[in-house]
């Protein structure tokens, strides 16, 4: 198994965890994510986006609904405004040996470590959106991601949404 964190510092020796401002009932934690759900993390840090995709548990409606006539099985949609940041970013993969983590949430790919870790190689990534297209991950370039927020959760469809505090207001 591979684990991942995407940082845009390229300097970081060793990751030590911290406590999230939002989930002040648990305890500091170094962050990872699988190989599977890495093109997730494909964006700039602060960028919203809401990444959605296929099991065997979703539905032909929701499939037609959601993924139309793409033959795409995994789709991340981000809001416009933030395509010249997505073009422009350098981002750095640090690579983790899986020891020291265990899973926080299998379906986002999210896996913890208690204890500070050091990573294992840092490569750098350009091009991102080529990346994703090269992976066969369709990228939807949308004003709102708030559709998408309220359809999400009653479908039958997986999704991991990212950042969502940084999304442009309702209309």
């Amino acid at each position: 198994m591979k684990l991942y964190h995407f940082s845009e510092n390229p300097d970081i020796r060793r990751f030590v965890p911290r406590q999230l401002p939002y989930r002040l009932h648990e305890p500091p934690m170094v962050w990872a994510i699988d190989e599977r759900r890495a093109y997730n993390y494909y964006f700039p840090r602060d960028c919203p986006r809401v990444c959605y995709w296929t099991e065997a548990e979703t539905t032909a409606e929701d499939r037609e609904r959601f993924f139309g006539f793409s033959n795409a099985s995994h789709i991340v949609a981000v809001e416009a405004c933030w395509l010249d940041r997505i073009r422009d970013v350098k981002l750095y993969r640090y690579a983790f040996e899986p020891g020291p983590f265990e899973s926080y949430d299998g379906n986002a790919g999210y896996y913890v470590a208690r204890q500070a870790v050091e990573p294992a190689s840092l490569e750098r990534l350009d091009d991102c959106l080529g990346l994703l297209a090269a992976a066969g991950i369709e990228v939807r370039v949308t004003p709102s991601l708030h559709p998408l927020k309220d359809a999400l959760p009653s479908s039958t469809v997986n999704f991991s949404m990212i950042r969502m505090a940084n999304t442009r207001p309702e209309p």
